[in-house]
């Protein structure tokens, strides 16, 4: 079994020491940029498996970093910073990447985020058609989805919000990527179509959508699939 490959690209030497060992015991081969420039160069010739990128760096902005990975590749790519300005999460987010974590952080979440990552990779590649939550089935090929065996009944619209949401289980889809991906281009700013449709889905899939537990919201940004593999 091969080892996945993780690219840290942070400026700060006090995060790559800590990283690079935590990582490397939890079985990760590690590689190390502290520029955008050197991010750029590892990702196109090291084909890591996932990207951990902090924002400010010290010769561009991350945000250019993503944008220039995502014209040539797909590569997981989990923001690391600790700009916590909901404007700087969504930008990322709708550039490209999967996922944000602020600093300060815990080695245990970031693992976690990088597993998610890494299996939502592995689906996406593999065709993934089966998708599971808390009880909630969805089966892609037939359109049907199931919470504790018993068919539920979703209007296109619907299946369509949570099926975009299932396949990047684990990771924060904003709001305009969900709206234009669900309603269209003109509709990329009325989040009103988007709270009444995340409220019906709630109603119907979840245990108890006042405390949701499948589909999570990320206040300000977007919402999160939560699948049975976390």
């Amino acid at each position: 079994m091969s080892v996945e490959r993780i690219l840290v690209v942070d400026d700060e030497p006090q995060i790559q020491r800590f990283l690079k060992p935590a990582l490397s015991a939890a079985g990760y081969d590690v590689l190390e940029a502290m520029t955008g420039t050197e991010a750029l160069k590892a990702a196109a010739t090291s084909a890591p498996d996932v990207v951990i990128l902090d924002l400010g760096l010290p010769d561009m902005d991350g945000k250019e970093v993503i944008a220039n990975l995502r014209g040539w590749s797909q590569v997981p790519i989990i923001i690391l910073s600790a700009r916590d300005r909901e404007s700087e999460k969504i930008a990322a987010l709708d550039l490209g990447a999967d996922d944000y974590i602020e600093k300060p952080f815990g080695i245990g979440e970031l693992t976690a985020r990088i597993r998610a990552a890494l299996r939502h990779r592995v689906q996406m590649e593999g065709g993934h058609t089966q998708l599971s939550a808390d009880g909630v089935s969805i089966d892609t090929i037939k359109r049907v989805v199931t919470k504790d065996s018993e068919p539920v009944r979703l209007t296109p619209k619907e299946y369509d919000l949570l099926v975009m949401l299932a396949h990047h289980a684990g990771r924060v889809v904003t709001h305009k990527t969900l709206l234009t991906s669900v309603w269209g281009v003109a509709h990329g700013e009325d989040l009103h179509y988007l709270r009444v449709f995340i409220g019906q889905l709630r109603g119907k899939i979840e245990r108890d959508p006042a405390d949701p537990k499948i589909i999570r919201t990320e206040p300000g940004v977007g919402y999160r699939f939560v699948g049975d593999d976390g």
